[in-house]
């Protein structure tokens, strides 16, 4: 099939994308082997990596409305060099906190780098349909969506591998207190270099009055949401980071489940985002040149039924040599498979909220998007910070409540939308761009 996402715009920002995602991945994986076994393990308690977890999400909670609004104002281009910018001395801190070997130095620097992240997603996701034709958006979503598990399979791979260094699980190897810091700031000034290479793009409204409380846009794109079904489609996204932060809290525990190291339970990581990025890619590549939201229920059907195998058959390794016995384990295709239809479920609903979002409001209404994304992610890590003790050596039992949650969020979402023609009974949806008269019809 012809595209046009053959273009230096797309690839300068898939460039930007997969390496602020990776830089990311690799802070937080770290943080989150240190809490659970490594230098810093006990001081957070028993499923620490929940606490990781919410200084990951907050930030995004907090300044999503303001990075929506300045994506908004200003060239989402000029925002996409400042927040690259500013990466780079986050990525100092990082380093000053590991070599210290401080936990709260880190912790400031992945809360700081949350910070910085939150600024782009709004601008991002606002920016495809800038750089690509309307005609490709399912496309383009899914080829960045594949992108960023990329960067997230790497990230992971990167931080386990970086954990094992920086704090060795065998006593015969010296720690390198400086690796995680120069892996960091590297990763940074890449991203910084690939951003430059973003061609010019319009600022938006530069009028436009700013609203500093940072509640007061989500609740007024809420209420404007809430006069069409832009509102059920964002919680229906959004709802799904719930179901992936706890999975993704799960997986670093498989160390103790099948007795492996950080390296190897990262592979687990890496398996998942590789299945989410081909269920995405698979999914853009089905739905063509229109949005097909016949994909979501198979996706929510797909990822009950691995959930379900992840929590109740019993995690196998073949014996073979580390890593590939990871990646060759029943648990691992349980992951893939959940993963994969993970991307089945997301696609339509990021390409519907794009579609949906007047072309003049688009910062701020995915900005609130964004917001409850990660809303719900900070709700995974406290469940998880929560219910962890009651399963004992047995983490991934907590598969089962992803299952339940995943039945009953689909179902009811399902009902909500019935009769709509977005989900049920529908053909693939044009995604030719709704005027604001159009959005909230």
């Amino acid at each position: 099939m012809k595209s046009n996402l053959i273009k230096r715009g797309f690839l300068s920002l898939l460039a930007a994308q997969f390496l602020g995602a990776m830089n990311d991945n690799v802070l937080k994986m770290l943080l989150t082997f240190m809490v659970i076994d490594g230098a810093w393990a006990g001081m957070l308690g028993d499923g620490g990596q929940g606490i990781v977890g919410i200084c990951f999400t907050i930030p995004f909670i907090l300044l999503s409305g303001y990075g929506g609004q300045i994506a908004d104002r200003y060239s989402k281009r000029e925002v996409t060099l400042w927040v690259k910018i500013a990466e780079v001395p986050i990525a100092l801190i990082a380093m000053v906190g590991f070599y210290l070997g401080n936990l709260w130095i880190t912790l400031l620097a992945l809360v700081a780098l949350t910070c910085q992240s939150s600024f782009f997603g709004p601008a991002k996701y606002g920016m495809i349909p800038e750089l690509v034709d309307d005609t490709d958006l399912s496309r383009a979503n899914g080829t960045i969506n594949m992108m960023t598990n990329v960067a997230v399979i790497v990230g992971t791979l990167l931080g386990g591998v970086v954990a094992d260094r920086y704090s060795p699980q065998d006593a015969s190897l010296t720690p390198i207190q400086w690796l995680p810091g120069a892996a960091l700031l590297a990763i940074a000034i890449v991203g910084l270099i690939s951003a430059i290479f973003m061609p010019r793009l319009e600022p938006g409204d530069r009028s436009m009055k700013f609203d500093w409380n940072p509640f007061s846009t989500y609740l007024g794109s809420i209420q404007e949401m809430a006069q069409s079904r832009f509102l059920m489609v964002m919680l229906a996204w959004g709802y799904f980071y719930l179901l992936a932060g706890l999975a993704l809290l799960i997986l670093p525990e498989y160390t103790v489940v099948l007795g492996i190291d950080r390296t190897e339970a990262s592979v687990l990581l890496g398996v998942m985002g590789v299945a989410i990025g081909v269920g995405c890619a698979v999914a853009g590549l089905i739905s063509g040149h229109q949005i097909n939201p016949k994909l979501v229920p198979v996706g929510a059907a797909g990822l009950v039924f691995f959930f379900l195998l992840l929590a109740f058959v019993t995690p196998t390794l073949p014996d073979m040599g580390p890593m590939v016995r990871v990646a060759l384990s029943n648990t691992a295709g349980f992951v893939f498979g959940a993963g994969f239809f993970a991307g089945f479920y997301i696609i339509p609903l990021q390409s519907l909220l794009q579609k949906l979002s007047p072309d003049n409001e688009r910062g701020r209404f995915l900005g609130t998007a964004n917001a409850l994304s990660f809303t719900f992610l900070t709700i995974a890590s406290l469940m998880y910070w929560a219910i962890r003790p009651l399963f004992g050596d047995q983490p991934q039992r907590i598969f089962a409540v992803c299952a339940a949650m995943m039945a009953a969020g689909a179902a009811f979402f399902l009902w909500r939308l019935r009769g709509t023609g977005i989900l049920i009974g529908s053909k693939p949806t044009d995604v030719e761009s709704p005027t604001a008269a159009e959005a909230v019809e």
